[in-house]
């Protein structure tokens, strides 16, 4: 394995946690709810960065009702832009040495953050992705479907596959979630990417300044476009296709403000 140029074996200061949140009003709360005594658990400082991006649910008059019961953060949106413009908003406004990507969606459980610190702890890595990758059992099972999740799962390996031949990596699930960085990864990079084409950003990124990803498998279930998934079959693998070349290809932009 190359060394990770940004891989320091010292604990954790302070933990941020970020969400985008997007008519979420059935799983924002819950979501939240779970994650804060795992947060409490841990040994460090944490925050909670919400980023609201004006649902039309009533999401966003949830989260402003319970900002105190909550202990997060809220910033808000004029108009929804897509995951990668609420996570980029709320990076800008994060204070934590190492950060953590947390869905609004309950796909995922919030126990399985502590394991995926320890890897950035310890100085073996600065960038922890959790796969949800199980050898022999698909990745996405919607009980109400059975074409549409095997779709989805062919079209996760051919995307993985574009990733690990283009950086020279073996990843398994470079598109979940669960993405934990130092921040000083990012210190100073322009990020761009509005919709989930972030993910690219993030991964090639990360890759091209000199992390060196590590893998952690996590719990995953996934929900139906019925119950709330937001991605997009045509729209989005186009914008990933563009991403995979601007981003392997393209300069790592750097901010030139002081």
């Amino acid at each position: 394995m190359r060394m990770d140029k940004f891989a320091i074996n010292q604990p954790i200061n302070k933990l941020s946690v970020l969400v985008a949140a997007y008519n979420e009003v059935t799983t924002i709360v819950p979501a939240v709810e779970a994650l804060i005594p795992v947060l409490n658990s841990l040994k460090c400082e944490f925050e909670v960065i919400v980023v609201e991006s004006n649902s039309t649910d009533g999401t966003r008059e949830l989260l402003q009702a319970n900002i105190q019961n909550l202990g997060i953060s809220l910033f808000l949106e004029e108009a929804p832009k897509g995951k990668g413009s609420a996570i980029r908003l709320a990076m800008a406004n994060m204070s934590g040495d190492v950060f953590l990507i947390y869905d609004a969606d309950t796909e995922y459980l919030a126990s399985d953050i502590p394991m995926l610190l320890g890897p950035i702890e310890s100085g073996l890595t600065s960038f922890v992705l959790g796969t949800r990758h199980e050898k022999g059992r698909a990745m996405r099972v919607m009980d109400e479907h059975r074409f549409t999740p095997a779709l989805m799962n062919i079209a996760h390996k051919f995307f993985t596959t574009l990733i690990n031949l283009s950086f020279f990596v073996r990843l398994t699930d470079p598109f979940t979630m669960y993405k934990v960085f130092r921040s000083d990864v990012f210190k100073d990079v322009i990020l761009v990417s509005n919709r989930f084409d972030f993910d690219w950003e993030l991964v090639c990124k990360g890759i091209r300044l000199g992390c060196t990803p590590v893998e952690i498998p996590v719990f995953y279930k996934s929900r139906s476009f019925s119950e709330g998934k937001k991605v997009r079959f045509i729209r989005d693998p186009i914008t990933w296709f563009v991403a995979l070349i601007r981003f392997r290809f393209g300069s790592v932009v750097r901010n030139s403000k002081p």
